[in-house]
Parts: structure tokens; C-alpha cells; sequence
């Protein structure tokens, strides 16, 4: 398991000196912003060369939405997420976070064809389809993000994702478990990362209030040690608030994980 932390988290003038800030405070990986991060290949690649910390992740930052009843919002996000998916390769990255929608839906009930979410499901496949394949020509992943109820009615639970996964049929279509989202969906975290582990490739860390692990309630060692189990050795990224001096706070945080892990 290897510890990484968002690039926006991070003090300093440029990336090289955000990358010698991590490297410096015990993180491997750094997670990338998507939105316009084409324009950045070289600088990143350069930066990350003189460095240990590399590129995990690349998170979101497509236009439009997935599961639109806009023809035109779809695809823009699928054409983005295609960009992205050959940036996250360009730089060495595991692959691109994949949220496919927030909020409600947005497909009218067009039953008895079929109610919103099971049309949103049935699109979901065919659009993980069509990106699995661009992630294979890639040589990169798309990860499927479940997240909490009150941020998507759709795929909430990890179980959910691997199912949309299953259904996909492409080995380039893996999940992400964010613990911030799965304290609150996941009966027990630990057992929901077993059960799923053949399909996991990142992880999200933050606490029970979204702050940096170890300002909260959630007891983070269950879910490690079930990484551990399973033999995970990906990135673990913060993507959370961070209450004070990041260069205090960021290095206690990677030191308090390190504790936690068996």
C-alpha cells in the first residue's frame, strides 16, 4: 500500500517542490485534478522523473455528465474521459476516476420500457463499454466511484460498482473505495473490501467529517488490514479538508496511517 495525497492539498511554488513536500513527508503518489491536465504531460512527467513520488490517479474533471438526457452532456464526458484515460497512461497513472453521475436522476421514467435507474444502468454498461475499450488502448483503468446516498442516488455501495463491472466485461473496468463514502454505505468496511478486492485499484482516504485521517471517528485499522489481507499494494490518496498547517498536518497524517496499517 502506498500513501498519496491530491496535488491541490499540497504547498509549493511549482510540482517539483510540492513532489520533494511529499516525498519529504513519507507519500509515494500524487493524485491529479483531470480538468485540463492534457496541457501538463510534460510538466509532470519531468517532474516526476527527478522524484520518487509518482503519478497515482487522475480524479474526474470531465465536462458534462454521463447519465444525462442530454445527448450532447454525455459526450462530452465520455469524449474527456477518453482524453483522460490516455493522459492517466501518459503519466504513468493508475487511471481515471470515474463518477458517472450526482444528485438524482436526470432520464425520465420511461416506463414500462423502464424506470431512471434501471435505464441508468443499463447506459452505464454500454458507456463503461465504450471507455473500457478507450482504457485498454490506453494501457490505463477506469475506476468506477461509489459514493455516499447524499451525493448520488445510483452507486453507493462497492458491491453496486462490481456488479456495473461484471456486466461490462472488460478488465480495464475496476472499482475505487473512498473509506469516507463507505463509513457511511458499507455495513462492515472491512468485509466489503474482502469481498470486492479482486476488483479494486485505489483507494480514497478521509475521515468521518472528511477531514484528514485521525481528526475523526472512523477507525481506520479494520479496513487496512482487510487491504493488507488482500494483498492491495496500490495508492491510497487523501482527498479531504486538511484543518491546519499542511506542512504540520500533511506529514502527522501519513505517520498516523503508517501506524494504523498491520
Amino acid at each position: 500500500m502506498k500513501l498519496a495525497c491530491q496535488e491541490g492539498l499540497v504547498p509549493g511554488r511549482d510540482l517539483n517542490e510540492k513532489l520533494d513536500n511529499l516525498a519529504a513527508w513519507g507519500y509515494e503518489g500524487i493524485e491529479f485534478w483531470g480538468g485540463g491536465l492534457q496541457d501538463r504531460v510534460a510538466e509532470i512527467n519531468a517532474a516526476c522523473a527527478r522524484s520518487p513520488v509518482k503519478a497515482s490517479t487522475i480524479c474526474a474533471g470531465y465536462r458534462g455528465c454521463p447519465l444525462d438526457a442530454d445527448a450532447e452532456q454525455r459526450r462530452l464526458a465520455i469524449e474527456d474521459a477518453k482524453v483522460l484515460l490516455k493522459v492517466a497512461a501518459d503519466i504513468g497513472a493508475v487511471g481515471l476516476i470515474f463518477v458517472p453521475i450526482f444528485g438524482g436522476p436526470r432520464i425520465p421514467d420511461l416506463s414500462p420500457l423502464g424506470d431512471p435507474i434501471t435505464l441508468e444502468k443499463r447506459l452505464l454498461v454500454e458507456l463503461c463499454k465504450v471507455l473500457g475499450d478507450a482504457a485498454a488502448e490506453a494501457g490505463s483503468f477506469l475506476l468506477l466511484e461509489p459514493l455516499n446516498r447524499y451525493e448520488t442516488h445510483l452507486l453507493n455501495r462497492l458491491d453496486q460498482a462490481v456488479e456495473i463491472c461484471r456486466q461490462t466485461g472488460n478488465p480495464k473496468v475496476k472499482i475505487m473505495a473512498d473509506f469516507f463514502h463507505m463509513n457511511i454505505e458499507e455495513q462492515d468496511m472491512a468485509d466489503s473490501l474482502r469481498q470486492n478486492g479482486e476488483w479494486l485499484a485505489h483507494i480514497h482516504l478521509a475521515d468521518s467529517i472528511r477531514w484528514l485521517p485521525g481528526y475523526g471517528h472512523t477507525d481506520f485499522r479494520p479496513g487496512l488490514a482487510a487491504l493488507a489481507e488482500i494483498g492491495f499494494e496500490g495508492y491510497m490518496a487523501l482527498e479531504c479538508h486538511v484543518p491546519g498547517p499542511p506542512e504540520q498536518d500533511l506529514p502527522k497524517c501519513a505517520e498516523y496511517l503508517r501506524s494504523q496499517m498491520p
